[in-house]
């Protein structure tokens, strides 16, 4: 009970200066909670919505797709003939069944030819209305579709894109483009995602989607009273026999949620690991802060075992502390992760994601981990601390303020660091010397991790002497204030090591991923100029836009242009020489003009000849591997079509980063062996202008393009553009995670000098006293900080800078030769730490410049 007395005691009376960790902890609790609300949130939304509009069973042609939908290549969806409908009627056990169509592969736009389809990267659904939706929408306005130049709409896409009764749209199909007039709008009874969703009359959606009638994409089916999903699965199959797909409502929402879920795990964990990135920031501010109480309390500490404390009672003192620090910030924590997800809901709602706060849900694991965490990482970041405070001895009491030194322990860790940061060096150097990317991504983990270690345990080393080099170069300008900074941030270098690499921590991973982000835009550039021989290149903004076949001719129709190339991608299975089958291989079918408009190296032969009849080429891995040579046979069964032989008339080089591991036809050749109703749809095409007709040739395939806004033209510099613009997006919003780390190394700058200053007290107020006016004082502590901060980004940006580089090294590998150094973000992350130095300073600045000059020299 004393124990817990004097914790309570000491942490109320310097609550001010727990205060900032606690939001630390705050801060990373908070991350940690609301990364798990906001996923499990979107599970709840998701896991309603399939469970609402799936019926009781689902027939769907044998290699559908589990999750329904539109994957085929063809741009169309597998199908049923209408035959099925009756069959399924006459099993035991059903109620109902109702043959439906519906497709992904589409796109829909209004009457000034924009895009209806969502932002967020939801799916376009055109469907026949039908009873299962019927049951799971309700018609707010209007009519459900009847007749062909009807069509109803969700309340959703109609409320953002403005469109009303009346309203003309678009569907632009495989089969063409149909016109129709919203008839109606329905709403979800339960949330809808953001899926952009759009229903046709059964015989429409067949001839719009399919081009023919009397064939379906699923047949719905409902269950008699008293018969389960499960027994009424197994009579549908016992009355259809094999080859068809059919599925409980259970699984259909099972095989959607996996998808889901797979997209959502990645953002959760990646989220999550931001999270423990705040933590790691978060240990060495609770360490220091501690570690300064504890300094400041040498004498307090001392007393209490000169009175008969024991060394346990005052180690379980401090840890009680950090106890109290941990549940106090980790509830709060707790309680800001829900207003976190509920932002990050609202956020998702600006892009097109509409997620309710009616399915907000909080599981009661959620509030566990965060209490857990927070309570374990603050505790155990306090332990060394504590342990320090359990060997102070009673004679203390005697002394100044102020735990001396551990010589030993100093040169101890300054051993560690080196063998540690050395260690971590080689590991860097045999990931950058690898044969292999996967081996070498191995070492680059382990000398990441060493590197990093090694470098917080070396840091009051480096601090000794990079502080020094500071001095030197930024702080001697400013005179006897400069100097004294400079002796502020070097009486304690342990203190300033910790400090700075918290701050390292987050400014390493931003200098890492710039060195290669910036590397890949270049070295993707340089490929490009190296090997693209066309002006043009044409594809759909998603995957799955594939390229109409009336897009293709208005394509070929443009004036200006010299030559048109189409590419098609094929699956299929090939029997090599070696007698061995390679399933669900992809075929590249193209023009023969594309050996012009992609520059490809090969090992042995010319590309060309794998565009004559029955050719073909293999890259050089798959050769190896098969024991194919110029000349080889390959039996090639065309997914959907029949099995060619096909002779190797070329071998590419693996060193290639565009079509890496493509293997190539002509589309003549593929069109003899696959039908044309199952041949795939364009997923790109290259044009070249004629010369001196360039800029004619753009503007008219752009104006060619109007008619399907799904699809871009883009030129060499658009394309480059936009592969710097992607990967400066993702980059953006890596560094927007980090910003919480960086936050916490912030706060911990602030702690520090506030720590620091309430250590100084004594000795400001004599400085005070001799004629150091406020202006000087707030300027010394301001000084200070910045060469803490520009300290710990020296660290992080060489560190991150090694890292960076050893990762190009891996990429080469791949293909990706060049290493770029993007000099203007590491100069302005430099820059920004020293500002980051100033702002951090500016309270405890503010505070010493306030103190009573006699109080300050009273303290004790």
């Amino acid at each position: 009970m004393t124990v817990l007395k004097t914790s309570m005691r000491n942490f109320l009376a310097h609550k001010g200066r727990m205060a900032l960790s606690a939001i630390a902890v705050l801060l990373s609790v908070a991350f940690v909670c609301g990364t798990l609300v906001f996923t499990d949130t979107m599970n709840t939304t998701f896991d309603k919505l399939f469970q609402a509009t799936s019926s009781d069973v689902q027939v769907s042609a044998e290699g559908s797709s589990d999750t329904g939908e539109t994957t085929s290549r063809t741009g169309k969806p597998p199908v049923l003939p209408a035959s099925v409908v009756g069959e399924v009627r006459g099993a035991r056990g059903v109620r109902s069944a109702e043959g439906t169509v519906f497709s992904t592969a589409v796109t829909v736009i209004d009457a000034d030819k924009d895009k209806l389809s969502p932002t967020s990267g939801a799916p376009t659904i055109v469907g026949s209305w039908n009873g299962n939706d019927a049951r799971t929408m309700e018609i707010t306005s209007g009519a459900a579709p009847k007749g062909p130049d009807q069509v109803m709409v969700d309340a959703d896409t109609a409320g953002k894109h403005h469109l009303k009764l009346g309203d003309e749209i678009g569907v632009i199909t495989a089969v063409g483009t149909h016109h129709a007039r919203v008839s109606g709008i329905a709403a979800f009874k339960v949330t809808n995602p953001g899926a952009a969703i759009f229903y046709l009359d059964t015989k429409t959606a067949q001839q719009a989607l399919l081009g023919r009638t009397g064939v379906y994409t699923d047949v719905n089916v409902m269950a008699a009273k008293g018969v389960t999903d499960a027994q009424l699965k197994k009579n549908v199959t016992a009355a259809l026999g094999h080859g068809y797909k059919v599925q409980t409502a259970k699984e259909v929402a099972d095989a959607n949620q996996k998808d889901v879920q797979s997209f959502l795990n990645v953002m959760k964990y990646a989220m999550l690991g931001f999270a423990g990135i705040a933590f790691l920031v978060g240990i060495f501010l609770i360490i220091n802060t501690f570690s300064m109480l504890v300094a400041q309390r040498t004498r307090e500490i001392g007393l209490l075992r000169a009175i008969g404390s024991s060394r346990k009672q005052v180690n379980r003192s401090v840890l009680l502390e950090a106890l109290l620090l941990g549940v106090l910030g980790s509830v709060l924590g707790v309680g800001a992760g829900v207003g976190i997800a509920i932002g990050l809901m609202e956020l998702m709602g600006r892009i097109g994601m509409k997620l309710s706060t009616d399915d907000l849900t909080v599981a009661w694991t959620t509030p566990a981990i965060g209490l857990l965490l927070g309570v374990v990482v603050t505790v155990l970041a306090a332990y060394l601390p504590a342990r320090r405070a359990g060997k102070v001895s009673p004679m203390a009491a005697l002394r100044d303020a102020g735990a001396p030194a551990d010589a030993r322990a100093g040169a101890v860790r300054a051993v560690t660091g080196l063998l540690l940061t050395g260690a971590g060096g080689w590991c860097l150097y045999t990931a950058a010397t690898a044969d292999q990317a996967k081996t070498g991504s191995g070492w680059l983990g382990l000398g990441v991790v060493a590197t990093l270690i090694g470098f917080v345990v070396i840091g009051p080393l480096l601090a000794a002497g990079l502080v020094r080099v500071l001095g030197a170069v930024i702080l001697r300008v400013f005179g006897p204030v400069g100097r004294m900074a400079e002796r502020n941030a070097l009486r304690n270098p342990r203190r300033t090591g910790a400090t700075g690499a918290a701050l390292m921590i987050g400014l390493a991973l931003v200098a890492c991923l710039s060195v290669v982000g910036s590397s890949m835009v270049a070295s993707a550039t340089d490929q490009l100029d190296k090997t693209v021989g066309t002006d043009f290149i044409i594809q759909g903004e998603q995957e799955y836009n594939l390229i109409k076949p009336q897009m293709v001719q208005k394509i070929k129709d443009t004036p200006g242009l010299e030559r048109v190339t189409e590419y098609k991608l094929l699956d299929a299975s090939l029997t090599t020489p070696d007698g061995r089958v390679a399933k669900k291989e992809t075929i590249n079918a193209a023009d023969a003009t594309y050996v012009q408009d992609l520059r490809t190296k090969t090992v042995a032969g010319d590309l060309a000849d794998a565009y004559k009849p029955d050719s073909m080429s293999v890259f050089e891995g798959f050769a190896k591997d098969h024991g194919i040579k110029l000349g080889s046979t390959v039996a090639v069964h065309f997914e959907g079509g029949r099995t060619a032989k096909l002779t190797v008339r070329a071998i590419t080089s693996d060193e290639v980063v565009v079509d890496k591991g493509a293997m190539y036809v002509s589309i003549a050749t593929a069109a003899r062996y696959v039908p044309a109703d199952r041949m795939p749809l364009d997923q790109l095409m290259f044009a070249t202008a004629k010369d001196g007709q360039e800029a004619a040739a753009y503007k008219a395939l752009k104006s060619a393009l109007r008619d399907d806004p799904a699809l871009t033209v883009r030129d060499q510099t658009d394309y480059k553009k936009a592969l710097k613009d992607q990967i400066g997006q993702l980059l953006n919003m890596i560094y927007g995670l980090l910003a919480l780390a960086i936050i916490v190394a912030v706060l911990g700058v602030v702690n520090t000098l506030a720590l620091s200053v309430v250590e100084r007290t004594r000795e400001i107020g004599l400085m005070r006293a001799i004629g150091l006016s406020r202006r000087q004082l707030r300027r010394m502590i301001r000084l200070e900080s910045v060469v803490i901060a520009v300290f710990g980004a020296l660290l992080g940006l060489g560190l991150g800078m090694g890292w960076g580089a050893t990762a190009q090294k891996l990429l080469a590998l791949e293909g990706l030769n060049v290493l770029e150094i993007p000099w203007p973000t590491i100069t302005g992350v430099f820059v920004g730490s020293a500002f980051v130095g100033l702002f951090a300073a500016l309270i405890p600045a503010f505070r010493a410049g306030r103190m009573n000059v006699l109080n300050a020299i009273a303290t004790e």
